[in-house]
């Protein structure tokens, strides 16, 4: 189908503000303008409480949010990786998507604020990503978390970051992983790439250009593409990975590859879930206040983690 109107009218807003033109050198003004396009939350979605922590590592300490639903629990904890190429972004960005997951799915959401390249590249995100989500299953009791109900998750890089600690977690025998939530997620390096990489290569809010530019940022070493804690799609094995709900975008570069891991979890015997939303771009999930399907999909993780968790 085509492009949605809501999306083509806000695609035609960037480019006729030239956005498109936008320079991505600089990580730090890259940084500057997404967290002017989402830090404009004025009436937070209504929850049962935030708090932020902050857990002691051999590196010093990560910062997490957690959210907590009304209710009574002990309640299901999903740790949550923002997205943003790994460069930019922050738990502040991603506050309202991490309140209505809350809402939504009667879970506690961890977001978990790793460091990010260039200052900290690779294996840095990753460390902080299983690090604190060892830590939430060891300590969930003491925020009303129930241990034994974990799942991870989170959109583009921070999906990225979700396989990889689902990986790390198997391969080193950790915590056991209910289900990992994957939105639009990045699963493999540019090259070669796939057909939607060149097809979407420009025009709809992700493109190629500033893929690389996110790679060479987060990597130290081109020699690294074949970690599968890197590019997960590259692992040797997708056995006794935890179930997965995958969302793609229809116009978007990452489309193929996330669900060419989709099928290698499936073919691995892996229980799968795959939502491709029709006419929606990479990121349409942070747009939940312009996109009518942005807000279905929220819905739809709900849906997915209290089916999963409860």
């Amino acid at each position: 189908m085509p492009v949605d109107p809501q999306v083509q009218k806000v695609l035609d807003q960037s480019k006729a503000n030239g956005a498109s033109s936008f320079n991505w050198i600089d990580h730090q003004k890259a940084r500057t303008m997404l967290d002017a396009l989402f830090l404009h939350e004025d009436n937070p979605i209504q929850i049962g409480s935030t708090m932020d922590r902050f857990i002691p590592c051999p590196w010093g300490t990560i910062r997490v949010r957690i959210y907590t639903p009304e209710g009574i629990g002990p309640f299901p904890v999903f740790v949550f990786f923002h997205g943003g190429g790994w460069v930019t972004n922050s738990i502040e960005t991603h506050d309202s998507v991490c309140r209505h997951i809350t809402k939504l799915s009667e879970c506690i959401v961890v977001s978990v604020d790793y460091r990010k390249p260039p200052e900290h590249k690779f294996p840095a995100p990753v460390e902080d990503a299983y690090t604190a989500t060892q830590w939430v299953f060891n300590n969930a009791n003491s925020f009303n978390g129930d241990p034994g109900r974990l799942a991870v998750g989170g959109d583009s890089s921070g999906g990225n970051l979700a396989a990889a600690v689902c990986l790390l977690n198997r391969d080193q025998g950790g915590p056991a992983i209910k289900q990992q939530v994957l939105l639009y997620p990045v699963t493999d390096y540019y090259l070669p790439g796939t057909a939607t990489y060149s097809e979407f290569a420009s025009g709809y809010t992700l493109g190629r250009d500033l893929l690389i530019w996110c790679w060479n940022h987060y990597l130290k070493s081109d020699e690294d593409i074949n970690n599968p804690y890197i590019c997960p799609l590259r692992s040797a094995s997708f056995a006794n990975l935890p179930p997965a709900f995958i969302i793609t975008a229809e116009y978007d570069p990452l489309r193929e590859e996330c669900e060419l891991y989709a099928k290698k979890l499936q073919d691995a015997g892996v229980d799968v879930t795959l939502t491709r939303y029709a006419g929606m771009v990479h990121g349409f999930i942070m747009h939940w206040r312009i996109y009518d399907k942005a807000l279905d999909s929220l819905h739809e993780i709900g849906r997915e983690l209290k089916k999963t968790l409860y």
